[in-house]
C-alpha cells in the first residue's frame, strides 16, 4: 500500500518571538539537526524560505555513504573507516579538511544506526564513483534516497510537533553580547525579529546562483544546474555579515550525467553507473572509466566536444535503480528491444554499439576492464532486454566551498575563532570534500553533521 503521509507546514500564525534554537533550512541537514536537538530537550524551529520543503536533498538519488556498518556485514562487505577516509581524501584531490573528514568518516555508521532507530532503514547497498567497495546505503525499495529521507525525517518532525514554517526569509543574523542571538525575518513583505539561544545554518549551497558561481568560476558561465531554485547561497551571505570566513569557494562540482535536452535538467544518479551502466560517445565506443571521480568523468565527456554522451543499460540494471522508472515517465529514456534497435533510435552505428556492449560484457564476465581499469559496478552485464539509453551532459551540481567550520560545526571567523552561538552544517559548510565530492557523501554529510550541529547547539545552550 502506498504511503499516504503528507506533511503540512506550521501555520504562520503560530510563529513565536523566541525559540531555544533557530534552524535555517529544511533539507536533510536542517531536519536532522532539529530532531536531534529536540530529542536532547531543546525547543527548535525550522525556517524555510521556499514554499517547498527539503531543499536540494529531495534531488539526491544514489544513497548515503558509511563504513563498518552492520548493513555492510549483512551483505558480506568488510570495510574500514580508514579506507573510507582514504577514498574520500584521494577523490577530493587530497585537499579535504582532515579534521572534518576524520569526523565524517568515523561517524557514518552511527548515523546509519541513528536513522534505523527512527525507523529509517537503509539496508541495501550500491556504489558510486571513487569508492573502492559497496558503502552507499539506500532503502531496500531502491527508492531515490533524497525524497525518501526527507519524507521519513518529516514524519519525525510531525510526530514530535517541531514547528516548521515555509515562505519565511531570514534577512539578517542578530548579535548581542558577542554571540548570535536571533534573526530578522521577512514574511509577505513584513519584517520582524525572532530571538534564540543559538542558530544553525542549514541553507545549502549556491549552485542556483549564476552570479555567485561565475564570481568564483567564470569558466562555468552558461552551464545549466541540477540545483533547486532556492540554492542561492543566502546562508553564506548571512554568515559573512557576522564575520565568518569562507573556504574553497572556487571548488564547484560539475556532475557528469545530467539529462538536459528538456527545459528542466534532470540529474541521472550515479547509482545507474554503479549498478552497471556504461557511457559511449557518438562512435558508440566507451571513452572513460564510468566510475572514476565526477571531476574526471566530466573532463572526459567535455573532451569529446560532442555535447554530451550516452548512458547504455538494460532491464537488469533498471531493476536495480528505481529512479529510472521516473526518468522514463518524464521522457528521458530511449528504449530498444535489442541493442541494434536502441543504436538506431539514438543515432549510433548498430554494429559498433553491439561490439562495445559485447566487449563490456566480456569484461564483466572476467571482472577485468582492460580498456579503462574499471573495478566497481561490474556485478551485472548488459544482456537482459529491453535496452535503454539516456543522453547526458555535465551540469553544475554541488558547491564544495562555503562557511568555515570545525568538526563541532562551530562557524569560524577569519582568525579561526568560534563565532559564539552560530553553527553550520551540510552544503553551506566548506572544506569536507576538497576539490571533488564523492557521490553518496552529500546525504551522509547532512545526517552526520546535522546530528552534530543539533548536539553541539544543545551543549552550547545547556552550558550557558
Amino acid at each position: 500500500m502506498a504511503d499516504k503521509f503528507k506533511f503540512e507546514p506550521t501555520s504562520i500564525t503560530k510563529l513565536k518571538r523566541h525559540y531555544d534554537l533557530i534552524i535555517i533550512g529544511s533539507g536533510g541537514t536542517g531536519l536532522t539537526s532539529a530532531i536531534q536537538a529536540h530529542e536532547l530537550g531543546l525547543s527548535p524551529v525550522i525556517l524555510e524560505k521556499m514554499p517547498a520543503i527539503g531543499g536540494n536533498t529531495t534531488r539526491a538519488s544514489s544513497g548515503m555513504n558509511a563504513s563498518e556498518t552492520s548493513v555492510q556485514l549483512d551483505h558480506k562487505i568488510v570495510d574500514s573507516m580508514d579506507d573510507f577516509y582514504h577514498d574520500t581524501f584521494v577523490g577530493g584531490g587530497k585537499k579535504n579538511n582532515p579534521e572534518l573528514l576524520r569526523y565524517f568518516t568515523t561517524h557514518g555508521a552511527l548515523a546509519i544506526d541513528w536513522l534505523a532507530q527512527h525507523g529509517i532503514k537503509l539496508d541495501d547497498l550500491t556504489t558510486t564513483g571513487g569508492m573502492s567497495v559497496l558503502r552507499t546505503h539506500r532503502p531496500s525499495s531502491m527508492a531515490p534516497i533524497g525524497g525518501f529521507l526527507v519524507t521519513e525525517l518529516l514524519k519525525q518532525v510531525d510526530a514530535e510537533n517541531i514547528p516548521l514554517f515555509t515562505n519565511v526569509l531570514v534577512k539578517e543574523l542578530i548579535k548581542s553580547d558577542q554571540k548570535v542571538s536571533g534573526v530578522e525575518i521577512e514574511v509577505d513583505g513584513n519584517k520582524s525579529t525572532i530571538t534564540s539561544d543559538a542558530v544553525i545554518l542549514a541553507t545549502g549551497g549556491f549552485g542556483a546562483n549564476p552570479e555567485l558561481l561565475t564570481k568564483y568560476r567564470p569558466d562555468l558561465a552558461g552551464y545549466k544546474t541540477t540545483n533547486q531554485p532556492g540554492a542561492t547561497g543566502d546562508g553564506i551571505t548571512l554568515a559573512q555579515s557576522v564575520g565568518a570566513k569562507l573556504v574553497d569557494m572556487d571548488q564547484i562540482q560539475v556532475h557528469p550525467t545530467v539529462q538536459q535536452d528538456t527545459d528542466h535538467p534532470f540529474l541521472i544518479g550515479e547509482a545507474v553507473r554503479g549498478e552497471g551502466a556504461i557511457l559511449v560517445n557518438k562512435s558508440a565506443k566507451r571513452f572513460v572509466n564510468e566510475l572514476d571521480t565526477r571531476k574526471n568523468v566530466t573532463g572526459a565527456i567535455d573532451e569529446l566536444n560532442e555535447k554530451g554522451a550516452f548512458l547504455i543499460l538494460d532491464q537488469g540494471i533498471r531493476d536495480r535503480v528505481k529512479a529510472i522508472e521516473f526518468y522514463d515517465k518524464v521522457g528521458l529514456v530511449v528504449t530498444g528491444k535489442s541493442v541494434e534497435e536502441l543504436a538506431e533510435r539514438i543515432g549510433l552505428d548498430a554494429k559498433s554499439l553491439v561490439s562495445t556492449v559485447d566487449e563490456w560484457n566480456q569484461s564483466v564476465d572476467k571482472h577485468n576492464d582492460t580498456q579503462f581499469n574499471r573495478t566497481t559496478g561490474m556485478d551485472r552485464d548488459i544482456s537482459k532486454g529491453p535496452f535503454f539509453s539516456i543522453h547526458i551532459a555535465p551540469a553544475v551540481h554541488y558547491t564544495m566551498g562555503g562557511v568555515s567550520i570545525d568538526s563541532d560545526t562551530h562557524v569560524l571567523d577569519e582568525n579561526g575563532a568560534i563565532i559564539a552561538g552560530l553553527f553550520a552544517a551540510g552544503e553551506i559548510a566548506g572544506g569536507l570534500h576538497g576539490n571533488n565530492r564523492i557521490g553518496g557523501n552529500s546525504i551522509a554529510e547532512t545526517v552526520v553533521f546535522g546530528r552534530q550541529a543539533g548536539q553541539q547547539a544543545f551543549k552550547f545552550i545547556d552550558g550557558e
